[in-house]
């Protein structure tokens, strides 16, 4: 019998390798059930407990995911601490103000689970499901989060400049860099609803308070008192969504429309016909919020994940192997 021609084997040896790739690098709803049974529990021990003890680690741990998916990917790299030979992503200028709370709660949680299954939960992993479960807990969406994610072996502060937005950013700067990561419009706008829960530092938006007029006048001037004392004190804060700052619903975006916006890229949002229309769409339907929201967060929750031999377990999620 001739053996096989080259192109043949070729195929053949394509196609074994394809699918071997595939099935490492495959997400699933229980990809811990044999390899780490007690993930889940585990994980609910370590978030409640944080949670009650410190309540704005819900609203932290939001913002921490954001801020490692949107710049590189869901990858756990904005959890790495820098070195003396590299500036990591959390010391970026625009990553300083991230509050603690979040970074303990995935210590705790992944010190947790390396007692119980050792080298087996990554810690972009336990970063997701934080963040989808505090929602959960403040009134907001259950939606599915698919595991198996590995970590990044490199964080670099430089990797992430221009593509975090800032409250500063005109609208079409802010679209346009939600665009270049593949989300559109309205799933940005959805995704701004993160604001209905958590603070913002007086610093962000106290320059605009006496020239922006989208302010509620009532509210520029409760705003003013809040934050007088701001520059001696860098760490005061105002919520985001004044009117239920620990529940997550759509009040911020009810607010809008009655001047009650924190930040200015929160006005822009109201105040430009391209993003307006989703705004009073979410202001009068929570459960289309909710649904959106959801959507938005699975999809930000897969963005540019590494899977396979393309990134590692990490021991420690504050280092590199």
């Amino acid at each position: 019998m001739a053996p096989p021609p080259p192109s043949l084997l070729l195929v053949v040896l394509f196609l074994l390798s394809s699918t071997a790739l595939l099935s490492e690098s495959r997400l699933s709803l229980d990809y811990y059930s044999k390899t780490c049974p007690s993930f889940n529990k585990i994980m609910q021990e370590a978030i409640t407990d944080k949670q009650i003890n410190n309540p704005t680690t819900a609203a932290g741990t939001l913002r921490l995911l954001f801020h490692d998916c949107l710049p590189n990917g869901c990858d756990g790299s904005i959890l790495i601490s820098s070195t003396p030979f590299n500036k990591a992503e959390r010391d970026a200028d625009i990553n300083l103000s991230l509050p603690g709370d979040p970074f303990d709660l995935i210590v705790r949680a992944k010190t947790a689970l390396e007692l119980s299954c050792p080298n087996t939960v990554s810690c972009s992993d336990i970063l997701t499901v934080a963040a989808r479960d505090l929602v959960t807990m403040l009134g907001g969406p259950y939606y599915k989060v698919f595991l198996g994610r590995k970590d990044s072996r490199s964080s670099q502060a430089s990797s992430i400049e221009g593509k975090l937005p800032k409250p500063t950013m005109s609208m079409s700067q802010i679209i346009n860099l939600f665009a270049a990561s593949g989300f559109n419009v309205q799933e940005m706008v959805a995704l701004s609803g993160a604001h209905t829960i958590g603070f913002s530092h007086c610093k962000e938006f106290s320059s605009n308070l006496g020239n922006d007029t989208h302010y509620s006048p009532r509210f520029a001037q409760a705003l003013k008192q809040a934050c007088s004392g701001y520059p001696k004190n860098p760490t005061l804060s105002v919520f985001n969504d004044i009117m239920s700052p620990n529940k997550f619903d759509n009040l911020y975006y009810q607010n809008l429309p009655k001047g009650l916006g924190l930040l200015e890229s929160d006005h822009g949002l109201y105040n430009d016909p391209r993003t307006k229309p989703f705004v009073e769409l979410y202001a009068k339907d929570q459960n289309k919020f909710f649904r959106d929201f959801a959507r938005a967060m699975q999809k930000l929750s897969v963005y540019r994940i590494k899977t396979g031999r393309r990134g590692e377990i990490r021991r420690r999620c504050d280092a590199v192997n």
